[in-house]
């Protein structure tokens, strides 16, 4: 049954958890603090069995296989330096802060996978939010023991990135699965760090809901993310993004990322559970091999600042002079001298309606078809100007760092904070 009334699932990034951690514990077991009875003179007739097993079963196993190379990551941030009651009480001086006046604590936490050793180092994949603003990252072992982690690479399209540990302790790697074989229905386990490490290696069982969902949200800083995720109904919450979601082998065949938590106007809000996305494992292997090599993802760039059709109000719409059938489209607000755009001769005010055989009625849509050319080629572009219909031939032969204008080709999406 259709509704004609639209929705907005609310995403939020599954991942970074902030200073609230500590309180979980204490939230949880409440109902706990009593008192234990003592115990009575009489002789209870209840006996506890004294038979026993050991339950083994394809969950069991794929959870032992990969739950030691699945760790917590710390993010650190510096913060301006300012002495406080506890600082003067413990006698600390401003000897932890840096010469610029700040110091580090840690900002949030979220969940990584060791995937590589290679000599004295071991590699880390986690998601791009969760490494976001760092100062430093710190890597908590499933054996208990930290180390420090070094950046390698990051993406904020895909959400990913990589992080070098040093290999010492590391004992346990895990197999990336293909994620082109999965079946909805088939088992899937999550495994991460839900509230921080303080609730390290917690795996949760469901299956997979869906296969190649479009998620599209905005991080903290505005930039598009944009996933062609699985979907599980397997409990993710934040601090789980960056951890593994397994089949019944124990190889990764996902990356946590994202859950919705609720649909409707922030006033009608209806609560969601068991939608949660995973970045799939074939993306994900393609991502981290650019990033070990170059320690980013170079993406060609149009040179240009969008604004969607549909969100302009009529006024703005009938200066455009378009034909009555073209209701959905990208118009150009600015070019940039000197990119692709301009060098192709398109204007502000054009109206995108394809890129090259792809309709495009967003600015993400738009950004999801241009980003599936490389570096140097050619892509036709169809537009309309003063009411006509044109294509253009683009030459790609600049990338996205090139880019002026913070926004520039970047989607307006909602993201539930």
């Amino acid at each position: 049954m259709k509704n004609s009334k639209k929705t907005a699932a609310k995403l939020i990034a599954a991942g970074i958890i902030g200073g609230a951690v500590s309180l979980g514990g204490n939230i949880a077991y409440d109902h706990f603090t009593g008192k234990v009875p003592a115990p009575s003179n009489q002789t209870s007739t209840n006996k506890v069995s004294n038979v026993s097993y050991k339950v083994s079963s394809g969950t069991t196993k794929a959870i032992a296989k990969v739950s030691d190379a699945v760790v917590s990551v710390i993010n650190y941030q510096k913060t301006t330096a300012s002495s406080s009651s506890l600082d003067e009480l413990f006698g600390n001086d401003s000897s932890s802060a840096s010469k610029d006046g700040a110091k580090e604590q840690p900002a949030g936490e979220g969940s990584g996978v060791i995937y590589k050793k290679d000599g004295d180092d071991a590699y880390v994949v986690t998601n791009n939010h969760v490494v976001d603003g760092a100062s430093s990252l710190e890597i908590l072992l499933s054996n208990g023991n930290k180390v420090k982690g070094t950046l390698v690479g990051k993406d904020v399209y895909s959400d990913l990135a990589v992080i070098k540990i040093p290999a010492k302790e590391v004992t346990k790697v895990a197999e990336f699965g293909d994620s082109a074989k999965l079946t909805v229905g088939e088992p899937a386990i999550a495994i991460g760090s839900p509230l921080g490490s303080e609730y390290a290696n917690s795996a949760t069982e469901g299956i997979i809901s869906s296969l190649s969902r479009k998620v599209i949200m905005q991080n903290e800083s505005k930039e598009t993310v944009n996933v062609n995720a699985i979907q599980t109904d397997a409990a993710i919450n934040p601090g789980n993004s960056g951890g593994a979601l397994l089949n019944v082998e124990g190889q990764v065949i996902g990356i946590n990322s994202s859950k919705i938590s609720a649909t409707g106007s922030s006033s009608q809000d209806v609560s969601v559970e068991g939608m949660g996305f995973a970045i799939p494992s074939n993306d994900v292997v393609a991502i981290i091999d650019k990033l070990e090599k170059d320690g980013e993802i170079k993406r060609p760039a149009l040179g240009v600042q969008m604004v969607d059709l549909t969100g302009l109000n009529s006024r703005y719409t009938e200066e455009l002079k378009l034909p009555d059938d073209v209701t959905a489209g990208v118009v150009i607000a600015k070019v940039q001298k000197g990119l692709p755009a301009d060098t192709a001769g398109l204007k502000k005010y054009d109206v995108i309606t394809k890129i090259g055989d792809t309709k495009v009625a967003t600015s993400t849509e738009l950004q999801s078809a241009l980003y599936k050319y490389s570096i140097g080629d050619e892509m036709k572009v169809t537009y309309y100007r003063e009411g006509k219909e044109k294509t253009a031939t683009v030459k790609l032969a600049a990338s996205s760092d090139k880019l002026d204008f913070k926004d520039t080709e970047s989607a307006k999406a909602e993201q539930d904070k």
